[in-house]
């Protein structure tokens, strides 16, 4: 009997896959080290090749995908609820080719090359950014224990560094002097490194045509434009924009009182990164939108009258990735509109 459906449990050394005939049975249970799946699975007849979307997923997709097969990619929690007692490999196999039966089943679309490259670089950048900030709070510490306390913000301590090494105080000892200029030179290393990159996104969103279109947004720069492209392929998997904001994790939570739903906090499901960087950009954008005389500015206006900034700087990230979703669906650039003065 031919197998219908392989799913491959993938594992950093050996893989678990498991075939399943049209009708569910399980024909074949075998473990195969990472490097001999590609040759097993070329020689199979053409079948639904199921994987969780992890590390190497997308690579082995498109070769497979390239051999004829059909490839299906899933979250890692979809497949969980098909796993059966007892974990293992095994069953994880069986479980990710049951739950790639399901005509319910939501799939990862497999991503190219160069999005994951874009993806790549997004998390060196945002590594090199925590280690920077890292360094900054440790800067801090250094200094309040010697009785120094530094303002608040990254340009006033260096600002305030700069006066302190100059200045001659007798609770900084000349080895913490040394220690402290040390730091001062990673600290500028790290500025350099991570605008490099900018750099590097802005030369890339010039030259892509959904980004030249994602950037017309407010509070959407090239950094947000080449995440966002890289991250999403097809606008098209998103029935509506307010899928995209779930996806992201932006959209609220609801619990029924007394008959009557009642909004708390966002999922905080999905994409952190891309959440954080939305959240960025309408903290960024929103003092200007909420001045100017647009349908957007209006209802800004209106939602900081009677909740708190920072709702309504999230509150602005879901209503960016609604028009995010737009501008992709539509291939249009973002125009406000004007409000219409009464007559």
């Amino acid at each position: 009997m031919q197998i219908a459906i392989l799913g491959i449990d993938l594992g950093k050394n050996s893989c678990s896959m498991a075939g399943l005939d049209e009708a569910g049975r399980v024909l074949l249970r075998r473990r195969v080290r990472r490097e001999s799946v590609i040759k097993f699975v070329s020689g199979l007849p053409a079948c639904v090749v199921a994987m969780e979307a992890c590390g190497g997923a997308h690579h082995l997709g498109r070769l497979f995908q390239k051999q004829g097969h059909e490839v299906r990619l899933m979250p890692p929690e979809y497949v969980r609820p098909y796993v059966k007692a007892q974990k293992n490999d095994d069953r994880d196999a069986e479980a990710i080719a049951e739950a790639a039966s399901r005509p319910a089943m939501r799939f990862v679309e497999l991503k190219s090359e160069e999005q994951l490259d874009m993806q790549i670089l997004h998390r060196a950048r945002d590594r090199l950014v925590a280690e920077r900030t890292a360094l900054i709070n440790q800067l801090r510490a250094i200094l309040l224990e010697r009785g120094i306390i530094m303002s608040r913000g990254r340009r006033k301590l260096e600002t305030s560094l700069a006066m302190l090494m100059d200045a001659d105080i007798a609770s900084v000892s000349p080895r913490i002097r040394t220690l402290i200029e040390d730091m001062q030179g990673q600290w500028h290393d790290l500025d350099r490194r991570i605008a490099a990159f900018d750099e590097e996104f802005k030369a890339y969103a010039r030259s892509d045509k959904a980004c030249r279109l994602l950037v017309t947004i407010p509070g959407v720069g090239p950094l947000n434009a080449t995440a966002f492209v890289a991250a999403i392929d097809n606008a098209q998997a998103f029935g509506h924009g307010r899928d995209l904001a779930a996806w992201l994790g932006l959209v609220p939570r609801q619990m029924t009182t007394g008959g009557r739903p009642k909004l708390l906090g966002i999922s905080k499901r999905g994409n952190g990164y891309l959440r954080k960087m939305l959240i960025h950009g309408a903290r960024a954008a929103l003092p200007t939108l909420s001045k100017g005389q647009t349908i957007l500015g209006s209802w800004l206006r209106s939602l900081l009258a009677r909740a708190h900034i920072n709702k309504v700087v999230v509150a602005l990230a879901a209503k960016m990735a609604r028009i995010i979703w737009c501008v992709l669906r539509n291939g249009t650039a973002f125009e406000a509109v004007a409000v219409r003065e009464p007559a």
